[in-house]
């Protein structure tokens, strides 16, 4: 088999993975639906859905590059998650058992940082998986599950954690169906990150666990470290080298210190309008 073929083979079994997993999420959802059903986990795990597969969509369609638009995407994403989990998780953690719920919070962004770098060494070996495909759908998995967790140990946390903490699927849908299409790739093997949440969350329902007052603490402090390690790895950094510097380059605007300069000032209103979102729904839902 040629090189081209065997990409061609990856590519083929990505996208089928995608679709398989999409009719896994519809089969999954009718059977929790059928029991006691987890209401607010469906809705998160459609709603991480729907971001992603749309986003990717738009990406897919989309002719030009938009830096603002990265800036204000993954601003507003990294603003929610970091208010969430510091207002929502954090708390919970501490409540529980001071000692333990910190030490799951500095664990949580310990193996958070790990698993990213990690995860980086890993895509430079040829994979049986898109490399980008491979990452994305890693991650939701191991989000899901978290989120799962935290929502079976808590089932009275309203929505507003598990929306705000898959907020940042729709940004990195878009850019990694811009990337795949730059490359000739199909972005439908995105269905499989995208499923990934949904898949997790709902499969984690399925199990019981402790009630005991350290295992939550370092739960909700583990699941609050890796929220705020996700959200820190989002921020919109407008450094050279970025995402967001190479959306600017692709743009014509190479050497643009002041593009530059604009991008960050937008960034630092980003992330505090995603911070500020959260505040005043949590204010509004009191």
């Amino acid at each position: 088999m040629s090189v081209t073929e065997s990409v061609d083979a990856v590519r083929a079994t990505t996208s089928r993975l995608g679709v398989l997993s999409t009719l896994a999420l519809v089969a999954l959802s009718a059977y929790v639906v059928v029991g006691d059903p987890p209401v607010k986990l469906l809705g998160i795990s459609w709603v991480a859905f729907a971001a992603m597969a749309g986003a990717a969509a738009l990406g897919a369609r989309a002719s030009t590059e938009h830096p603002t638009g990265l800036v204000w995407g993954y601003g507003l994403a990294s603003g929610a998650m970091i208010t969430s989990a510091s207002v929502f998780l954090v708390p919970q953690a501490i409540g529980y058992a001071p000692k333990p719920g910190g030490f799951g919070v500095a664990a949580g962004i310990l193996v958070g940082f790990a698993a990213h770098t990690v995860g980086h060494l890993v895509t430079h070996f040829d994979l049986p998986l898109d490399r980008t495909t491979a990452e994305l759908a890693a991650h939701s998995l191991a989000a899901g599950s978290i989120i799962g967790v935290v929502y079976t140990a808590l089932p009275e946390l309203g929505p507003l954690l598990g929306l705000a903490i898959v907020s940042h699927k729709g940004p990195a849908g878009y850019a990694a169906a811009r990337r795949l299409v730059r490359e000739g790739r199909s972005p439908a093997m995105l269905l499989l990150p995208a499923s990934g949440v949904g898949l997790a969350a709902l499969a984690v329902t399925l199990f019981s666990f402790p009630t005991d007052p350290t295992f939550r603490a370092v739960v909700f402090g583990f699941a609050a470290g890796i929220f705020l390690h996700v959200a820190m790895d989002f921020l919109p950094h407008c450094e050279t080298g970025s995402e967001v510097h190479d959306a600017v380059t692709r743009t014509g605007h190479d050497h643009d210190h002041s593009r530059l300069d604009a991008l960050r000032q937008q960034a630092v209103l980003s992330t505090a309008a995603g911070g500020l979102a959260v505040a005043a729904a949590w204010l509004l839902l009191q």
